[in-house]
């Protein structure tokens, strides 16, 4: 069967099918360029060539011919340059395909007029699991010559180029002859500089992260102002720093997730004594088959030594990230991670390797079958510590109440389940605003503009109604369509989800069986096929019944294009039923914008701590697709939960849930958590609040999937805060610490702080130093009894003394009077 033919001279629709169904199959390899394409215009494509039909011998429909290839669905406005949009999703927003797979569509349909390819380079990631990805999003560097932040000049680069790359370009730009002598510095957020001088050195190896800024100094000296010696660079290992713990941690190459976690572990003063006095080693757990052979505690024990040691500026934490790499592939690359995912693991490693349990015992559950609930919560707590038992479980490990209820029987469950962390969710909007066009089956009606506020979590049905109430057209008479390229890409169906919809779309009211009508030119050229010309102006919709004649399906036709005939009264194209051709230009079709439209949202609120919490515990009903299993009804029932917190541990470490992601969407909420330096909670009344200090904050700064992270820290020796940023260590003040970039906070209770005796740590502590002072005590005793006994002495001998020279007195006396 021959192939059919392409329109413009392209390749048959057979031949395009097989050759670019062939080349998406390529493997990655590094180096290799891949580019975007719209997937939009693709989808298009693969209707047009029938790329998705399971007989090879449907051709496709040639009614879509798909036209130039449009990336302009991926592209933004970035000043006078097209720059990609944020968060686009693979599969979802575009389609990758292979430099030959790009070279032949765009010699089949040619590129959209004034875009440029969008080519993308394959570059390697991982450790000890190597893997390509095509590096989608460059990396924007901020440069500057010599420190002048008033000429900052953003470009993008590849993690794959060269710091040598960098400083040609920066040569071009600030226009520095190849003979004059330079030398690239790289500029941390805190004012400190590190040197750049491995040329061949890859951004991805140098660490180098999304908005640094980079300074080319053009002098001979090659000199920076000085910083203080803990805040330097170019402090050599072994120069001593003025305090233990105000030790930096140098970035091995998107590591600055990990330096912040470790920052703030670090500051949790119990744990840092923990492994400072080597008590670690009676307890680590080789044999533990959930744990990392006690490797992963004697690497975080390493670096704790070498931090709080007082003899470094900063330590290249390479040795510790190579074990946290054998054993958690996810974290064995260079790619930015995520520092609560990273302290996650880590907590959880810790606690398998210092397990004090070797061999741990099966636990029958009981139900709580109406038992008080301090019964009930102390049982689960000595089951928990019958199989886990350790200085993490010790320090960081708290009890959630856990109530469910079915919504049948009244059936109530409560569970007590131990936690490491909690996760708190931000209360964020729940709602967000669409701009639709109604378009009214009227032909004389212009369209209207709407800006509709509907749930972020809905479906199709909830943006009619909403648009119902502005409109006054009936929901359930309105389609819901996605127009692309002058044509519905799609239909919606009213039980789809909001999340599916694009921020703007077309909304057509009908209560009949609708057909779509395209507007297409007509080419004068005899015999040439009309599928290759462009289609114009906005498709419409027109009901129509199945006993409807030709003519008066042309005479509804021509009712609806009376805004063409209006702007073109020159015409005399003849219409024909649903296929409509004209010879006419483009012409957008004019609209009425709604009051709506005036709508501005607020700006994003800021939150307390306390809100978040109360979030958290709130009651909610769970999800169709996570249903709870009654035992009273035996079926899985949508049951109502609620977590409330019953018991809190030493060291309370809170996540501010920032990422959501969906299938359509990925974010960061970067609201302003306000969260106190102290806090209380109030878990029982009768017993009086939990008291808490603030003693550390991991920050992110930026935005998905990418941005950098830091830590602030309070000092267990001076009680003073600090900025951890990498290798730089700078005094932070206090209010400083509460910031929109704050992800991860540590709090300590008050009551477990050191010399309350609350740790075993601390009574060991207070045993010795008692046994010293006990020992002191007896040298003092001893001397004390010695003086007693020397004073007794002198005492007995001075009275004896007495009595002698009294009766040498007497004596004298009677001798005398004998005498």
């Amino acid at each position: 069967v021959q192939g059919k033919m392409a329109e413009g001279g392209a390749a048959d629709l057979d031949t395009q099918r097989g050759e670019v169904a062939a080349l998406l199959k390529t493997q990655l390899r590094k180096g290799d360029t891949w580019y975007l394409v719209d997937s939009h215009w693709f989808k298009q494509w693969k209707k047009y060539v029938g790329f998705d039909s399971w007989d090879k011998y449907q051709m496709g429909d040639q009614n879509v011919y798909p036209g130039p290839v449009d990336n302009s669905g991926l592209l933004t406005s970035d000043g006078d340059v097209l720059a990609i949009k944020e968060h686009l999703i693979d599969e979802l927003d575009y389609i990758l395909i292979p430099t030959e797979g790009w070279n032949k569509l765009v010699s089949w349909y040619p590129l959209m007029e004034g875009q440029e390819p969008i080519s993308r380079k394959v570059v390697e990631q991982g450790m000890f699991v190597k893997h390509c990805k095509v590096e989608v999003y460059l990396t924007e560097l901020k440069l500057c010559e010599d420190r002048n932040m008033d000429n900052v000049v953003t470009r993008r680069f590849s993690k794959a180029d060269t710091i040598d790359t960098i400083e040609k370009e920066m040569r071009k730009l600030f226009s520095i002859p190849d003979e004059k002598e330079t030398r690239l510095w790289n500029k941390y957020m805190s004012n400190t500089f590190e040197p750049l001088n491995k040329p061949d050195s890859t951004i991805q190896d140098a660490g180098l992260y999304q908005g640094q800024d980079k300074s080319i100094v053009k002098n001979s000296s090659y000199s920076l102002p000085s910083y203080h010696p803990y805040n330097s660079y170019e402090c050599s290992e072994g120069r001593q720093s003025e305090r233990a713990g105000l030790c930096g941690l140098s970035n091995l190459g998107n590591t600055c997730f990990m330096n912040s976690a470790l920052q703030c572990l670090s500051n949790v003063p119990p744990l840092t004594e923990y492994f400072l006095k080597d008590k670690y080693n009676d307890e680590l757990n080789e044999d533990n088959p959930l744990g990392m052979k006690g490797e992963i505690a004697k690497a975080y024990a390493e670096i704790t030594k070498q931090s709080w040691s007082g003899k470094y500026s900063y330590v290249t934490p390479r040795p510790f990230k190579t074990q946290v790499g054998r054993f958690a592939p996810q974290f064995s690359g260079y790619q930015q991670q995520d520092s609560h995912e990273l302290l996650a693991f880590l907590l959880d490693g810790l606690h398998e390797d210092l397990n004090r349990i070797r061999k741990k015992p099966y636990i029958l559950l009981k139900d709580a079958e109406g038992r008080p609930d301090k019964v009930v919560a102390e049982e689960a707590w000595e089951n928990h510590i019958k199989r886990n038992d350790s200085i993490i479980v010790d320090i960081f490990h708290g009890l959630f109440k856990s109530t469910l209820v079915c919504p049948v029987c009244a059936k109530v469950s409560v569970t007590f389940d131990p936690f490491c962390y909690l996760t708190l969710p931000l209360p964020m909007k729940k709602e967000r605003t669409l701009e639709v066009y109604l378009v009214r089956l009227d032909p004389l009606a212009r369209p209207t503009q709407y800006k509709l506020t509907v749930p972020k979590v809905g479906y199709i049905s909830d943006l009619c109604t909403s648009l119902s109430t502005l409109s006054g057209v009936p929901a359930e008479k309105m389609i819901v369509t996605d127009i692309y390229n002058h044509r519905f890409h799609r239909i919606f169906a009213t039980n789809e989800n909001l999340s599916s919809i694009m921020e703007r779309d077309d909304i057509y009211d009908t209560d009949h069986v609708v057909i779509p009508v395209h507007l297409r030119e007509k080419y004068k050229q005899s015999g040439y096929n009309h599928t290759s010309t462009p289609l114009f102006g906005q498709p419409f919709l027109i009901t129509v019944p199945r006993t409807l004649s030709e003519d008066k399906l042309y005479n509804m036709l021509l009712l609806h294009l009376w805004w063409v005939t209006r702007a073109h009264t020159c015409s005399t194209t003849v219409f024909r039923p649903l296929l409509i051709i004209t010879n006419l230009t483009v012409c957008e079709q004019d609209f009425e914008k709604h009051e709506s439209m005036e709508y501005k949202p607020q700006k994003k609120a800021f939150f307390k701590l306390k809100d978040c919490i109360e979030l958290f515990t709130t009651k909610e009903k769970l999800g169709a697709e996570d249903p709870w299993y009654c035992p009273n009804c035996k079926e899985h029932q949508q049951a109502t939960k609620k977590l409330d917190l019953w018991s809190l541990p030493p060291v309370l470490v809170v996540h501010l849930k920032r990422f959501s992601y969906s299938r359509y969407m990925r974010d960061k909420l970067d609201s302003l958590v306000d969260f106190p330096l102290r806090y209380e909670f109030l878990i029982d009344p009768n017993a009086g609040p939990c008291r808490y200090d603030l003693i550390a904050v991991s920050n992110h700064y930026g935005g998905m999937g990418g941005g950098h992270y830091t830590a602030y820290a309070k000092n267990k020796d001076d009680d003073k805060w600090y900025n951890f940023d990498d290798s730089s260590v700078s005094p932070a003040n206090e209010d400083q610490i509460v910031s929109k970039a704050a992800y991860v906070l540590f709090y300590q209770r008050q009551d477990t702080v050191k010399g309350t005796g609350y740790f075993n740590l601390d009574r060991e502590e207070e045993e010795e130093e008692e046994e010293e002072r006990e020992e002191d005590g007896e040298e003092v005793e001893e001397n004390r009894e010695e003086k007693e006994e020397r004073k007794s002495v002198a005492s007995s001998q001075g009275a004896s003394a007495s009595v002698q020279s009294d009766e040498e007195d007497v004596n004298d006396n009677v001798t005398m009077k004998t005498k």
